[in-house]
């Protein structure tokens, strides 16, 4: 595995866990919806930009992602 994917795989990992705090669920919850909700899909596709604004920023992006993709959490 190579340093960006690694890089990437950590980034991921953080968002899962700041969307499960800030929606006060579990990280397995978060990483099921955001995976049947495209959530993780679009993380790994804008990973240079979006690892370079803030966690909260991310999150909105992630809900805004989801919800136009059939997901309920807003």
């Amino acid at each position: 595995m190579s340093k960006k994917e690694e890089k990437v795989i950590d980034y991921i990992v953080i968002c899962i866990n700041e969307f499960a705090k800030q929606f006060k669920i579990t990280s397995k919850e978060a990483y099921i919806y955001l995976r049947d909700f495209k959530g993780i899909e679009f993380l790994k596709e804008n990973y240079e930009a979006e690892h370079t604004v803030s966690l909260y920023d991310t999150v909105d992006d992630l809900k805004q992602v989801c919800v136009k993709n059939g997901g309920k959490m807003k």
